[in-house]
Formats: C-alpha cells, sequence, structure tokens
C-alpha cells in the first residue's frame, strides 16, 4: 500500500471484547475503521467508528461491507463450550469461509484472523508447545473443531492478492471481559463450595486484554513489511504461565470474592461433566452447563505455549504484565462489578 494512501480497516466483531479492543487501538492510531457487528454499539459510535449491522453468515451482507477495505481483522465467532455442532460450524467454519471469500471478490489485501489455542488441544497436557504441533486426530469441544477447521481455511487463503496471519490468543482477560470473568464470577460460590479440579494445579498461558489486541495490530503491521510472514499462525500470550486456580483466585480476589480452596479430583469432576451433559442433551436444556467433560479437562490439563515466533517475527511482547493488569481489574470491578 502507498504511504500516502489512507488504510481502511474492517474489524468483524467490532462491538465484542477483542474487537473493540483493537478498535480502540485502531481509532488511536488515526485509522479509518468500520466495525461489522449483530447489532450496533453506543461505545462504537462514541469513538465516531463507522457501523454495519450483518452477520458473518450471510455471504452477501459481508460482501458488501468489504467494499474499498484494505484489510480486515476477522474476530467474531461463536464462543463458549455448549451447543450444537451446526450453530459453531455456521457461524466459526462457514462464517470464515464467506470473510475469506468476500476478502477475495473485494481484492482485500491483509486478513488477519482470531484463531485459538484450543484448535490443537489433544485433552493432554501441553506445555511450551508450538506452532509445529499438529491438529488432534479428535477435537474435544465442537468450538475447537469448528475453529480449526477456520483456521486451516485462513492459512491455505494465503495468496499474493490476500496475504493472512492467523493469532492464537488463550484466555483473553480484563476490564470489560464478557467470557471468562463473568463464568468466574457466575460460578464463584459453586467454584468455592465444589473445590479445585485435580490434585495438581496446572500452568496455563493467558493474555491481557490490550496485550491480545496489540499483537493482532502488529501482525498487520509486519505482514506489510515482511509478506513471507502469510499463511502462518502465532500463539501470543502474557509470556509467563500461571497457575490455572491461583489466577482464577486472583480474578476472584479483584472481585472482593472468595478464594477456592477445596479440591475435587478430575474423575469425580468429569463424571458430573457426563451425567450433566445427557440431562441437559434429554431436556434440550439451551443454556451452558456448570459443568462439562470439556471444562474439567480444560481445568485440570496443563496447556502454555511458546511464543518465540511471534516474539521474533512480530516483535510481539506484552506491554502491560499479568501483575499490572490484575490491578487494573481491581480497580474496575471497583466502578462496574459484576
Amino acid at each position: 500500500m502507498d504511504n500516502n494512501t489512507k488504510e481502511n480497516i474492517l474489524v468483524t466483531g467490532g462491538g465484542g471484547f477483542l474487537g473493540y479492543a483493537i478498535i480502540k487501538k485502531l481509532v488511536k492510531a488515526n485509522k479509518s475503521v468500520t466495525s461489522f457487528s449483530r447489532n450496533f454499539y453506543l461505545k462504537l459510535k462514541d469513538l465516531n467508528v463507522s457501523e454495519i449491522k450483518g452477520d458473518i453468515t450471510d455471504y452477501t451482507s459481508i460482501e458488501k461491507a468489504m467494499h474499498n477495505i484494505d484489510t480486515v481483522f476477522h474476530v467474531a465467532a461463536k464462543p463458549g463450550v455448549w451447543g450444537s455442532y451446526s450453530s459453531y460450524y455456521k457461524t466459526n467454519t462457514l462464517g470464515t469461509q464467506n470473510v475469506i471469500s468476500a476478502c477475495i471478490k473485494n481484492n482485500v489485501s491483509k486478513l488477519i484472523y482470531t484463531s485459538s489455542p484450543s484448535v490443537i488441544f489433544n485433552g493432554k497436557d501441553m506445555e511450551g508447545v508450538n506452532e509445529s504441533t499438529p491438529y488432534p486426530l479428535k477435537f474435544h469441544s465442537h468450538y475447537s473443531k469448528t475453529k480449526a477447521l477456520a483456521e486451516q481455511m485462513v492459512i491455505k487463503a494465503s495468496s499474493d492478492i490476500l496475504k493472512t496471519i492467523s493469532l492464537r490468543p488463550h484466555l483473553i482477560w480484563g476490564p470489560n471481559d464478557n467470557h471468562l470473568i463473568p463464568r468466574i464470577i457466575k460460578r464463584a460460590d459453586r467454584l468455592i463450595k465444589i473445590g479445585k479440579i485435580g490434585k495438581q494445579d496446572k500452568l496455563v498461558d493467558t493474555i491481557y486484554i490490550d496485550n491480545a489486541a496489540q499483537a493482532h495490530i502488529l501482525a498487520s503491521k509486519k505482514l506489510d513489511l515482511n509478506q513471507a510472514l502469510s499463511g502462518r499462525t502465532y500463539f501470543i500470550s502474557q509470556d509467563k504461565p500461571v497457575y490455572m486456580w491461583e489466577m482464577i483466585n486472583n480474578i476472584l480476589k479483584a472481585a472482593k470474592l472468595k478464594p477456592v480452596t477445596k479440591t475435587i479430583p478430575y474423575s469425580a469432576a468429569w463424571l458430573a461433566g457426563t451425567i450433566i451433559e445427557s440431562i441437559y442433551k434429554i431436556f434440550k436444556i439451551q443454556k451452558e452447563p456448570q459443568i462439562t467433560r470439556f471444562v474439567a479437562k480444560e481445568l485440570a490439563t496443563a496447556h502454555w505455549f511458546d511464543i518465540s515466533a511471534a516474539k521474533k517475527d512480530l516483535e510481539y511482547t506484552p506491554e502491560i504484565s499479568t501483575e499490572q493488569g490484575l490491578l487494573i481489574l481491581e480497580n474496575w470491578f471497583k466502578t462496574k462489578p459484576y
């Protein structure tokens, strides 16, 4: 792109936790930004961001939104661990295919895709693994499978015309989080009564929201400077694994809630997840169960990753430490508690 030409950027899921954080940084950098989301958001209006209401599962609407767009940050996805495979596939896989097709149709030059480390989760401890780790033979959630299929599409779409990078942020958290932290707060009483899952507290990676947003913007910048990065995938994190239950207790502490101190065996949690899942399926209960087999396995296994590639290729380093992030979170809880 000519240095004198202003870059036009589209962010899918711009009203969401990560999408909004990316947009805030882009606006601060004086970029021309458009948000594509299923709703309009006052917080985006306050930033004077252009908004297009639509759904990535509707090719016509996303294709139209990409007219005159240079770079796309594809963040929109169906998260969580409960729901039909078709609902995850429609949004995460077919939705991403629509985004890719619309990019190609409109000669978009860059696509930065938000993937997930869960795409390689094989149900076992993952300690210091890197991007060479293969996809598992068996996926443990609809989310991870459909995100893996989408990631493979993005990698395959890389070309001289459309340059792509996929990022794998793990457990994004911070003020205004609408996924991880609300789940912890909502289940706080039950967690305290039941206890930690597994005898050993395992190390996991997390990433503070501003660091996750910054990594996406770095990926876009570096892709301009080095097109050989196109088609690559990168883990991003705080670059400092933490113990899972210690981190959960730190979040509870920031919210002025009691810590989880008891412990239950993983086998008991897995059995409970199996029984509860069966009940939910039999009675067709739509809301997410308190515990599932996937959640039990995730809470009882280590998952932290080697981010050397992101540090080298993207020059990514977390600007806000976990300790700093927790202080910011604690202050935020004082003004807007859950």
